[in-house]
């Protein structure tokens, strides 16, 4: 599998925009108690958006995991 290859399915992209908007929205509306907290619920949070939109995750592309389904034409 190559670094930048699409590899989260459908189901794992709901996942993510899901619960990157939650953790977005309680670092927004300072649900979090501290400010180190809501940075990295923020940056988490965005990065769990940012990689359901794009298809790809570099996480997963280093462990070989691959939740797409779309299978590649060769």
């Amino acid at each position: 599998m190559k670094l930048g290859e699409k590899n989260v399915g459908i189901f794992d992209r709901i996942v993510r925009v899901v619960l990157g908007a939650v953790l977005l929205a309680a670092a927004i509306t300072n649900y979090l108690s501290s400010a180190p907290v809501s940075f990295a619920a923020i940056f988490i949070g965005a990065m769990l958006i940012s990689t359901a939109l794009l298809g790809t995750c570099g996480i997963y592309s280093v462990i070989g995991l691959n939740t797409c389904k779309i299978k590649k034409r060769e």
